[in-house]
């Protein structure tokens, strides 16, 4: 591996899921929420970045290929484990993190289970990961707007902030169901172009690994 700074930037992205959890353990809400969002927006953005500089000074490497989707998954499980337990585990937000846990399990299986054979990624798959994230911003950001219990402010303030946590709550919930669509159908469509090599009867040409593409996700 080189330490290349797209590398490094995913490198940095591994390292700051768990940190979006262990905010919560080190603050009192809604301190917590706001740091959590900043670390989730940073690294975010760091998804982001290492692909645009990667391209730009030509330093694409197979072990950025690897480790940037793992990135993707370890901020997105973590985050919505951290978010159910903040939305007291209500079904509007349980099921849709529920059936997008499952569909990141089985593809991962699945793509271990293929070894070597390499399975074209679609555009809807990087719409799927950007969803997921916009939606968990917005889900943190919920906790974020609301101000301290023992902060002093003028009424018409904390109403306002009160009413900005309902609508970030209430955007994120809905992108996040939009983005449990997306994760269904990207893990339908992957088992779909799968079955034919667990079946043991895979076309040659789809053995053939697939162009690369930038900040590959699944």
């Amino acid at each position: 591996m080189k330490w290349t700074i797209p590398n490094l930037l995913s490198i940095l992205r591994v390292l700051a899921a768990p940190c979006v959890a262990l905010a919560f353990a080190a603050f009192d809400r809604p301190m917590a929420d706001r740091i959590a969002v900043i670390i989730f927006i940073g690294a975010a953005l760091t998804d982001y970045l290492d692909g645009i500089i990667a391209r730009s000074l030509g330093q694409e490497s197979p072990f950025g290929r690897m480790l940037d989707p793992i990135a993707d998954k370890a901020m997105v499980l973590i985050s919505l484990g951290l978010i159910m337990s903040l939305y007291d585990l209500t079904w509007q937000v349980v099921a849709p993190a529920a059936l997008i846990m499952l569909r990141e399990v089985l593809v991962s299986g699945l793509r271990e289970y293929l070894g070597n054979v390499k399975l074209s990624v679609t555009r809807l798959a990087k719409w799927k990961t950007t969803l997921q994230m916009f939606a968990i911003v917005f889900l943190l950001l919920r906790g974020a707007a609301l101000p301290a219990e023992d902060a002093r402010m003028l009424p018409a303030l904390a109403d306002i902030l009160a009413y900005a946590s309902i609508v970030f709550g209430s955007v994120g919930l809905l992108l996040l169901w939009i983005a449990t669509w997306f994760t269904l159908v990207t893990g339908w469509d992957y088992f779909h172009k799968g079955l034919p090599y667990i079946r043991g009867s895979g076309e040659a040409e789809d053995k053939t690994p697939a162009t690369p593409v930038p900040d590959p996700e699944e």
